[in-house]
């Protein structure tokens, strides 16, 4: 019998739908006779056998990191019923110690019973409303014993368990033991740790291919707790820890370490600028940058972001309270003086805990030795805090130095993201470029400038995006090691030319070379994870971010988005608040709150933020865009027709954003003027139209018959 909310199964009242696998459904019910509440896992396919299975292991194992089983009826299991949410990465590397010796500890229980789990993944994991682990599903659980090849069996032919998490010999259909749920429980560690799966691809085949074949991308947490998951992921079952014990010991080992031991971190503020001319800042800058980009490829060491970091500058604040902010074990600091083709740079490492320096040097040189002093100043800085041989990467091409600081002064001014400074920031990038037209990192921002201004709707993202296009191509022809240029590609090729085979090469070429970058990362999120509906992947990958980058208001700003997409109001409206905390006036930032806040019924306060933004950006259609959509939302029909008007007056003198004016003639219930305009969004190829799908201003257009002709043109239906 079909199973629903309200009726009984034997004495359990059935309240709610919990969720659905591949197996089963889960309901949450309650027990009439003791009056408990209970969850209730019933066999909805053909697998009574393996179903029965789940319940005996189960029943076996009495471990407070496992889902207990109270009850078995007809094809279906009465368990625990836990108050938690799935395990989910990035966390602090001590969150995620403990939380891993608890499940090391629920698997040595299941093992030393001869049971294995077969699915690890964080999906079975849930982390309860008082911090603890709970291992779930036993359904792919096996007894172990001898010769038996039943432990690979297959449902309908296809391996179980998940891909990303299999041990190669549980994906090549070989005989399992427990170092098999060792190797799944170290890429659920990584995952952890990272946000990241160890091993990704776009198919179960790509994904499997990883798994028998590549090693996971570097880890940034201590040298010893990468160790500890390289370890569990080696390849031969052999080389791994060889009992769930052994894997408990070595992580109980590990949080026992002090905390400056298990994770070396650093942030390198911005050096002073001690030269005579003050408009000298850029190159400054420049040095800092290039060391923080330098040691962001030293694996086992945390590098705090640019961004974050230079929010301390001209600040007369205690280091140790800097350090406390970014979460971070030692600052690096200098100063920068120039004097005609002379440099003298002072560089100091310090010990946030007590103030104490742990290295200073003073580099007098010629100014063509730049880059031999940023090289110099990383390598001493690996060397003091142990972790690892700094091998900086072998330069291709040593531009002049006229060229190198036309690109540093345009890229400190395309950080500012205004109109102006962009203008600046493109003058700059082609000053570079007329002095060196071989140097490819300079097309390589020339490219990223392009990419820029079509995601932000400054100008047409189609000739953008050809211009990008060809700047990036020239990058690569000088210098195919370079990882933005690839994410670029990625970038047009998904929202630019809508063909997503094309742009997962790409960025899974990005993610190769380089993927410690935040430039890489960010636009495989904005580029490529959103438009998919990947969303929990992109947060993770958003929430890692914003693990380097604290104090990034872009990183909140987008997180806040992201959790739009996901309809998680509140958690939205908080983080679009905690962005708008550090820069009150940063108009994307006030979009999303007043998103949050209609999606929240807080009309008033909706309409109030966006006219603030309006204030700030009154000629940007984006920002009026959303003003309409608010007074909609208020019922203040008259107010959203005005702001429409003054969009289309807008749009008749220079380019218009068709996703906004789209966004406006919905908001007056013009729904064939809204189709006009999505449609023209995506001749465009406006970066934002590829969200559509899962944004929820558009919902009351999923029933129109036009509506999935918009996705099938993207090819996202």
């Amino acid at each position: 019998m079909a199973v629903s909310v309200g009726p009984r199964l034997g004495p359990y009242e059935i309240l709610a739908a919990i969720g659905a696998g591949g197996m089963g459904e889960v309901f949450r019910a309650k027990d009439t006779r003791l009056d408990r509440i209970v969850a209730i896992k019933r066999l909805t396919g053909r697998h009574t056998a393996r179903f029965e299975q789940e319940a005996r292991a189960i029943a076996a194992l009495n471990h407070p990191n496992i889902c207990q089983i109270y009850d078995v009826g007809p094809n279906y299991i009465v368990m625990e019923y836990i108050e938690g949410s799935p395990l989910r990465g990035p966390m602090p590397p001590e969150d995620a110690v403990r939380l891993a010796i608890q499940i090391a500890s629920a698997l040595e229980d299941a093992h030393g019973k001869r049971i294995l789990h077969r699915d690890l993944k964080p999906a079975n994991i849930l982390v309860t409303t008082k911090g603890a682990t709970k291992l779930l599903d036993f359904g792919l659980a096996k007894l172990i014993e001898a010769s038996d090849s039943e432990v690979t069996k297959t449902i309908e032919g296809t391996v179980i368990g998940t891909a990303a998490y299999m041990a190669p010999e549980q994906a090549q259909g070989e005989p399992l033991d427990e170092r098999s749920d060792i190797f799944s429980f170290g890429a659920v560690l990584y995952e952890m740790l990272s946000g990241a799966r160890a091993f990704s691809g776009n198919t179960m085949a790509q994904v499997l291919s990883a798994v028998l074949r590549d090693e996971p991308k570097p880890l940034e947490s201590s040298v010893e707790l990468a160790r500890i998951v390289l370890r569990c992921l080696r390849k031969a079952p052999a080389e791994r820890f060889q009992t769930a014990a052994e894997l408990r010991s070595a992580l109980e080992q590990c949080a026992a370490k002090p905390a400056a031991e298990r994770q070396p971190s650093i942030a390198v503020l911005p050096f002073a600028n001690m030269s005579a001319d003050k408009e000298q800042e850029y190159f400054s800058d420049g040095l800092a940058e290039e060391i923080i980009n330098a040691l962001a490829h030293v694996p086992g060491l945390k590098v705090t972001a640019r961004t974050s970091a230079f929010a301390f500058r001209g600040k007369e604040q205690d280091i140790r309270k800097i350090a406390e902010a970014l979460d971070v074990r030692t600052i690096l600091e200098g100063s920068v003086r120039r004097a005609g083709n002379r440099i003298r740079v002072m560089a100091q490492l310090i010990n946030a805990s007590d103030g104490y320096h742990l290295w200073s040097e003073r580099y007098d040189r010629e100014l063509t030795d730049i880059f031999a002093v940023q090289d110099e100043i990383a390598a001493a800085i690996v060397d003091q805090l142990k972790v690892g041989i700094f091998g900086s990467k072998p330069r291709k091409h040593t531009p002049p130095i006229a060229a190198y600081e036309a690109f540093l002064e345009g890229r400190r001014h395309s950080y500012r993201l205004d109109p102006v400074s962009m203008a600046k920031a493109l003058e700059c990038a082609q000053r570079a470029l007329a002095i060196d037209p071989d140097y490819a990192e300079a097309h390589a921002f020339y490219g990223v400038w392009h990419g820029f201004m079509a995601w932000a709707g400054l100008a047409d993202p189609r000739e953008m995006f050809k211009k990008a296009d060809v700047a990036v191509r020239r990058a690569l022809e000088l210098d195919p090691t370079l990882a933005e240029p690839h994410a670029l590609l990625g970038g047009v090729a998904g929202v630019g030319d809508y063909d997503w085979e094309r742009a997962a090469e790409h960025f899974e070429r990005a993610l190769r070379l380089d993927g410690a970058s935040i430039g890489v990362r960010m636009p495989y999120v904005h580029w490529y994870l959103r438009p998919l509906g990947r969303l929990e992947e992109a947060l993770a990958e958003l929430d890692a971010i914003r693990q380097r980058d604290p104090l990034s208001v872009f990183a909140r700003t987008e997180t806040a988005h992201l959790l739009l997409l996901l309809r998680r109001w509140d958690a939205a409206a908080e983080m679009a608040q905690r962005a708008l905390d550090l820069e009150p006036d940063h108009t994307m930032a006030m979009f999303h709150l007043v998103h949050a806040r209609i999606e929240q019924g807080r009309y008033s306060e909706a309409i109030q933020t966006a006219d603030r933004a309006v204030q700030l950006s009154p000629q940007w259609l984006v920002a009026l865009a959303f003003a309409a959509y608010a007074h909609s939302a208020g019922n203040r029909m008259e107010d959203a027709r005005r702001v429409l008007q003054e969009m289309l007056a807008l749009a008749g003198k220079g380019h218009a954003n068709a996703t906004a004016l789209a966004c406006g003639h919905l908001a007056v219930g013009d729904h064939d003027g809204c189709f006009e305009w999505l449609n023209r969004a995506i001749d465009q190829r406006e970066p934002i139209i590829t969200i559509l799908k899962n944004w929820s201003t558009f919902d009351p257009l999923h029933a129109d018959p036009r509506y999935p002709a918009l996705l099938r043109r993207m090819n996202l239906d």
